[in-house]
């Protein structure tokens, strides 16, 4: 992969150039113009280009926003396995868009001579080579502050010095610390491992048990939001209700009022055996301590994705004549089969995701599969979260 940027060497535009959408057209459209032969003015150039990009699917309105968010207010953004191609060229572009001051973990000569194959400026790029001598003295301030705060639960300063040495514990301890604002990891890392280092370092928000993730899902249809996607493989009734619950947290961050369908695979208490029970009682929690919240189920998806069906069939529901825009599934293998079938299904939809939900710090995931664009787009909500929590912060 290489990287595209105009200059002495790179003058003739590659046709894989997603720029060439943009750069190109708008230059044949101004020399149409200029020459009398357009039929229609352009006034708005850059709605003009914003509009292309959309077309190709190099942009959505949705990804728009979040960068244009995101650039308000850059933030040092961690990234973890700054040694992966991907996450590597993710970062470049992540600064390249103006959403974040990135820190790579790992070695140095390693990172600089991947990006000297990949053709990759590491200008304005922290690296932190986290296992080097240099980083003793850091390394020995977060084991100690680590230590004092689980010491209740066995740790010893010994144990968290060597840990020190992973980058999930060092990057992390990084954001807890406020060395960094927010942490990207996930490429290389068993999600088990990682699930047990967040809880151990940056811990679950007050109020909540579980923490989860959600994917956003941009189609033509409209936008949707699908949670547990990646964190609770069995959840229980009470499990269910913190998802829910942070659900629809996370829906009205992305600016949108949720309506949730809590999925099975019966109706209603149709099935009174089994895991509909959990998801059955789930939503009878939620309604009763959510009166103006609009969710019901336990509902088969057809049932949820059909306003028509599901008024017919069941007027009683707390969602008539609402579209529903938000599914909690009843376990990871539903979720994680769903969004995926999804999208191999119809490879132009596009997802965004895994979006933590419930950590006390903005520590986001991706995994091994995700393109540089997927990282990207994690990289740029896991700036806004960072945003979000100073202003919290700052409001208190």
């Amino acid at each position: 992969v290489n990287n595209l940027s105009f200059g002495p060497e790179y003058f003739i535009p590659k046709p894989v150039d997603p720029r060439l959408i943009t750069e190109v057209s708008c230059a044949v459209a101004k020399a149409a113009m200029e020459s009398g032969v357009a039929r229609t003015e352009i006034k708005d150039w850059d709605a003009y280009c914003v509009h292309l990009r959309e077309l190709m699917g190099y942009e959505s309105k949705l990804t728009r926003q979040l960068y244009d968010t995101a650039r308000r207010s850059p933030q040092r953004v961690v990234f973890a396995e700054g040694i992966h191609p991907n996450m590597l060229k993710a970062a470049v572009e992540a600064k390249a868009e103006g959403i974040c001051h990135p820190i790579l973990l790992g070695n140095d000569e390693a990172i600089g001579k991947l990006a000297e194959e990949m053709d990759l400026s590491l200008e304005g790029i922290e690296i932190v080579n986290l296992r080097h001598p240099d980083e003793s003295d850091r390394r020995e301030r977060y084991a100690r502050i680590l230590a004092e705060k689980r010491a209740r639960e066995g740790f010893t300063y010994e144990e968290a010095n060597d840990k020190m040495f992973e980058r999930n514990y060092f990057g992390m301890m990084m954001v807890e610390t406020g060395d960094a604002d927010a942490f990207i990891t996930g490429l290389y890392t068993r999600y088990s491992n990682t699930i047990k280092v967040a809880k151990e370092v940056i811990g679950i928000q007050p109020g909540f048990k579980h923490f989860g993730t959600m994917h956003i899902l941009n189609s033509k249809k409209g936008t949707y939001f699908l949670a547990d996607t990646l964190i609770n493989r069995h959840p229980d009734t009470e499990t269910l209700i913190d998802i829910a619950k942070l659900s629809d947290k996370t829906v009205r961050f992305f600016n949108h009022t949720p309506a949730m369908a809590m999925l099975s695979y019966s109706n209603f208490g149709a099935d009174t055996t089994g895991s509909p029970i959990k998801v059955h009682e789930a939503v009878n929690y939620m309604q009763k301590e959510y009166p103006e919240l609009a969710i019901d189920g336990e509902m088969q998806v057809n049932f949820a994705m059909n306003r028509e069906l599901r008024d017919a069939k069941y007027p009683f529901t707390r969602l008539k004549g609402k579209d529903v825009n938000t599914l909690i599934f009843p376990n990871l293998s539903s979720a994680n089969a769903g969004y995926k079938l999804l999208q191999a299904m119809d490879p132009d939809t596009e997802f965004i995701g895994p979006i933590q939900m419930g950590l006390n710090k903005p520590i986001h995931f991706t995994d091994f599969e995700s393109s540089v664009r997927d990282i990207v787009n994690i990289t740029a909500v896991a700036v806004i979260d960072a945003i979000v929590d100073k202003k919290k912060k700052e409001s208190k």
